[in-house]
């Protein structure tokens, strides 16, 4: 039997362990999930014969050392920061690795050490990254092998919550690590390429330029900028590009109301509140508005902001409970974005028989034979329940594919990687139409920069 590891069993495995259970059989497969809280693998694994759950703890270096040291290959399924160890423990082994997140510096100095011991240690295989990558290539590289040459992408991606499950005004919920939502677009200016020039937006300025995507049967969407759309522009073999922008995707009309909290301040993970824990919803609203002996909360804020009693923003923030006197934080020494964080967890939470949707949208503009032709490619996942959920399945059948085809030898370039490559991309996004994640081509007129954003 073939031995693959799993270190970290949280939400987005629910559809690795599925698959990689499916075809142990087949490929003679024995898994073990290593977590520190193996209640949710053990869940998961049920009593397949093929599946193992064992307790480990990443920061034990003797555990983790003998874990590694005894499979063929390692899934990291833990968050980012805590990947650099397990990697290193690879190379030391002589382990592949297979990882859905971003390649980090440090990661990146792996490489020649990992190339060395003829390893691949696989990054950025889930949605995004991961499926963005995959699915960008495919269409880039058949416009090239065409003699088309690219002067324009755009890509958008959003995790939100499925039709049949929003029920909120802000058409929203969490699909994902909720302090990542609060904290988006912090730490820096987006930064992009339009038509030959360098754009950039400042946070405060964030989500006040937005750009609208419809997709057949999901209708509208709005999109704003990520902080970096140039990074992969070497990468992807964009360099003469004449614009060059990535996004992220929410409803439209979310962006417009998310700008109070950037606006007030609420966002803001640089400093703590003293007293929060005895603060109030209502206190903590009031702690961002200027004092006033006679004027309301509500009144402040909306004067402040200058909102309209019948703006739907307004029926927005109400919805939210942010002006309950009777909540209290209970969150000791917190920054304003962990306060808002746990104030739109109470509403953004996904209930029980809750779905998500994860949506893909890319758009291609290339020249051939002095004309310029665009394609717009979207795709959109649903998940099926709060354990096999659409984060889930993009994110974890991306890496179980790319796990399998190391082991099988299909994948044969080594160090540090990126599934850039026909051989890693190819495979994998065929299969994928397996389960329902395809992508919908088609041709339309080329539209070069958006005006929105001139």
């Amino acid at each position: 039997m073939r031995k693959i590891l799993v270190i970290g069993s949280g939400k987005s495995t629910s559809y690795l362990l599925k698959y990689l259970l499916n075809k142990s059989i087949s490929e003679k497969l024995h898994i073990t999930i290593g977590d520190i809280n193996i209640e949710n693998a053990k869940k998961l694994i049920g009593n397949h014969k093929n599946a193992t759950a064992i307790l480990l703890d990443v920061f034990n270096n003797k555990a983790r050392n003998e874990a590694i040291k005894n499979t063929d290959i390692v899934v990291s399924m833990l968050p980012a920061r805590f990947h650099i160890e397990v990697a290193k423990d690879c190379i030391l082994y002589g382990k592949h690795m297979v990882t859905a997140s971003y390649v980090s510096e440090d990661m990146q100095a792996l490489d020649v050490d990992a190339k060395a011991k003829g390893i691949v240690l696989m990054n950025e295989i889930g949605v995004d990254p991961g499926i963005d990558h995959m699915s960008a290539m495919q269409v880039i590289d058949r416009i090239r092998d065409h003699g088309g040459h690219m002067i324009l992408f755009e890509s958008f991606t959003g995790g939100l919550v499925a039709p049949e499950s929003d029920n909120n005004l802000w058409n929203y919920k969490f699909t994902w690590n909720p302090r990542n939502v609060v904290t988006a677009g912090q730490g820096g200016t987006a930064k992009f390429l339009q038509e030959g020039t360098y754009k950039y937006i400042p946070y405060n300025r964030l989500f006040r330029r937005t750009e609208f995507l419809d997709i057949e049967k999901f209708g509208r969407f709005e999109v704003y900028a990520n902080r970096d759309s140039l990074k992969y522009q070497s990468v992807y073999g964009l360099d003469h590009v004449h614009t060059l922008y990535r996004g992220t995707m929410r409803r439209v009309g979310f962006s417009r109301a998310w700008n109070i909290f950037v606006a007030l301040g609420m966002t803001d993970d640089s400093y703590t509140i003293d007293d929060s824990e005895n603060m109030s919803y209502r206190d903590f609203v009031n702690a961002f508005l200027p004092y006033s002996p006679s004027d309301s909360v509500e009144l402040k804020l909306r004067h402040e902001l200058k909102i309209d009693q019948d703006d739907i923003v307004w029926d927005k923030l109400v919805e939210l409970d942010i002006f309950n006197a009777q909540k209290r934080v209970e969150l000791k020494k917190a920054t304003p974005a962990q306060i808002l964080q746990k104030i739109l967890m109470d509403s953004w939470t996904l209930a029980e028989d809750d779905k998500d949707m994860i949506v893909m949208y890319h758009k291609f503009g290339y020249e051939k034979n002095g004309k310029k032709y665009q394609i717009d490619a979207n795709m959109v996942a649903l998940g099926e329940n709060q354990t096999y959920t659409a984060m889930a399945k993009t994110v974890g059948l991306p890496v179980a594919m790319a796990t399998i085809a190391i082991l099988n030898g299909k994948i044969k370039a080594t160090g540090v990687q990126i599934p850039i490559k026909k051989e890693i991309y190819r495979p994998i996004l065929e299969e994928l139409k397996e389960y329902d994640i395809k992508f919908n081509e088609k041709e339309v007129p080329y539209l070069g920069y958006n005006p929105l954003n001139n």
